[in-house]
């Protein structure tokens, strides 16, 4: 690392191939606890492939149906809502989880940290994700207006579970940014019209928005990682950064972090030269999805050496979650990311 400019931290981004919460936070702590200022639980259980076990609940929901699709390469069916339905205020979900989740996950943080194994001033981080990515997914565009205003309507809910039960100071919040770039990108169906970019920041502003002022609020950029591919390849960062300077700018509170991916392949500036033009605010936390399995750490330093080109000051991180790895790899990538942060 001699001559570069060396990286702030490491970010977490959320999923783990763990058995348990403990297990997440004990093996966080032992391979990365100094360079993390944040832990999340591994989003273990049914919650291991990020929204997909939301897909079940939603179709709990009476004013929700499953769509008839004659195609077998269909796995999940999209949603609509049922024909005698002409407000959002109508639709129920039931428990989403999420606040269920945190509260149990978080009883486990505490005990950890009474135990002296989580330090005492590392924040427990929840992830969400943004009502529109789960409607773009999982809902029929001629649908999604209504479902999206429910569904966020019931994610509040269970932010407020999560607030009840959670100190403010132990908490962060991190809003998941997906589908929007599945929009943004062309490859989905745009049922927002015009003015996409703009829709998109403003939703998301005033999630962070809805997050009070001392529980942390970040953000979390991605392309998806299914079988470790994205949706689509991004070109380069222009729309992660379009997006991150539009919630920066609208956003009435703090952001503390923005991670955006970075391509295991991508060591060229092209991809890096948009952050040239990022404009958010001096304290947030920027994070860097260049640690992958692909070329170990010279791969990865070849990353860090490319960025620091473009952005002086940032952190390191995966792409995205680790929980669609095989488990025998990931203490050797958390490793890699303290490894590559320790060196002289």
């Amino acid at each position: 690392m001699k001559g570069e400019v060396k990286p702030i931290g490491v970010h977490l981004v959320g999923s783990a191939p763990f058995d348990n919460a403990e297990q997440m936070f004990r093996m966080s702590m032992e391979h990365l606890g100094d360079h993390l200022k944040r832990l999340p639980d591994g989003e273990v259980g049914e919650r291991d492939t990020w929204i997909r076990w939301q897909h079940k609940r939603i179709g709990q929901s009476p004013q929700i149906q499953a769509q008839e699709v004659d195609n077998i390469y269909v796995p999940l069916p999209p949603y609509e809502i049922v024909e005698s339905v002409s407000s959002a205020d109508e639709i129920e979900f039931p428990n989403l989880g999420y606040g269920d989740a945190a509260i149990a996950s978080f009883e486990v943080f505490q005990k950890l940290t009474d135990e002296g194994v989580i330090a005492e001033d590392m924040r427990y981080m929840v992830g969400l994700p943004t009502p529109l990515s789960v409607a773009i997914f999982y809902v029929e565009p001629g649908s999604r207006d209504l479902f999206e205003q429910a569904y966020g309507r019931a994610l509040n809910q269970e932010f407020e579970k999560i607030l009840e039960k959670v100190p403010a100071e132990k908490l962060s919040i991190q809003w998941e940014v997906v589908s929007e770039f599945g929009l943004l990108e062309g490859l989905m169906e745009n049922h927002l019209g015009d003015d996409l970019l703009e829709k998109i920041t403003t939703r998301l502003a005033g999630l962070v928005d809805l997050v009070p002022q001392d529980v942390e609020a970040g953000i979390h950029l991605c392309y998806g990682d299914s079988g470790h591919k994205h949706f689509i390849e991004p070109t380069d960062t222009r729309h992660l950064v379009d997006v991150a300077n539009g919630v920066a700018k609208i956003s009435t509170r703090p952001i503390a972090w923005i991670h955006l991916p970075v391509p295991r392949e991508r060591d060229d500036a092209a991809y890096y030269s948009p952050l040239a033009d990022l404009a958010i605010a001096e304290d947030t936390e920027l994070y860097l999805g260049l640690v992958h399995d692909t070329g170990g750490k010279e791969a990865t330093r070849r990353r860090i050496k490319t960025a620091t080109s473009i952005v002086t000051k940032f952190g390191i991180a995966t792409e995205c979650g680790f929980g669609r790895r095989d488990r025998t790899r990931i203490l050797g990538l958390m490793d890699q990311h303290a490894e590559v942060l320790d060196a002289k």
